[in-house]
């Protein structure tokens, strides 16, 4: 199957790197990972969806310790598949991407103690009120009580992982993502998870029109 598109995605993303100071070692890192990941699209079409089944696929093939690393990745790469050049020179200046990555990572946990600290969890006004407005987006939307209750469940397990963290942003938010991706063993919980966390992101930063991106998979990025 003819991949060139991938192979010429890759080569300018490595090039970026690069450029950005990676050593030889990352970048062949980066590289292994993204080489199984380029098999699993070559030739598709240049969707979200069609990505997002891939990186999920590809998540049942490798050790979930390597899950935050590869996922990582695959978003940095998402951009230089679709050809997104807006998305790329965004990358190219934006001073926070850096081939070091945060050393912040969420307290190491079982799903099992997450569930019961959740239970008694007291949030603050900075998380309560995105809550209520994903709560209250969601309603809007038609969703049924059970469905918003298993969201903001979700999305209160991610706030309990962001507790700690350093700073407030989307470099911080991914890796509580990622960090919490490998506890949920069955695959269809952790599809449900990134719904909930790319839908509730853009209520997080505050974003005034973010019940657009309720169930709007065309609006969401690759997260």
């Amino acid at each position: 199957m003819n991949n060139n598109r991938e192979k010429e995605a890759l080569a300018a993303y490595l090039k970026l790197l690069e450029n950005k100071g990676a050593d030889d070692a990352l970048l062949k890192r980066r590289e292994a990972f993204l080489t199984k990941l380029m098999e699993a699209i070559a030739g598709k079409p240049v969707q979200g969806t069609v990505y997002r089944e891939a990186v999920e696929k590809l998540l049942e093939l490798i050790p979930s310790k390597d899950w935050p690393s590869f996922l990582a990745i695959a978003r940095e790469y998402y951009p230089f598949w679709t050809s997104d050049i807006k998305a790329i020179a965004a990358l190219n200046a934006e001073s926070g991407f850096n081939v070091e990555p945060v050393q912040w990572q969420p307290t190491d946990c079982n799903l099992k103690t997450l569930w019961t600290v959740l239970d008694k969890e007291k949030f603050g006004l900075a998380e309560t009120w995105p809550i209520k407005a994903y709560t209250m987006a969601l309603r809007q939307e038609g969703a049924e009580q059970s469905l918003v209750d298993t969201r903001v469940k979700l999305v209160k397990l991610l706030l309990v992982r962001l507790k700690d963290a350093p700073d407030k942003n989307h470099r911080i938010y991914r890796i509580a993502v990622d960090a919490t991706l490998p506890l949920f063993t069955m695959r269809d919980t952790r599809k449900l998870f990134l719904t909930v966390v790319r839908e509730f992101y853009y209520f997080w930063i505050g974003d005034p029109e973010a019940a657009s991106h309720i169930l709007s998979e065309a609006s969401v990025s690759y997260l």
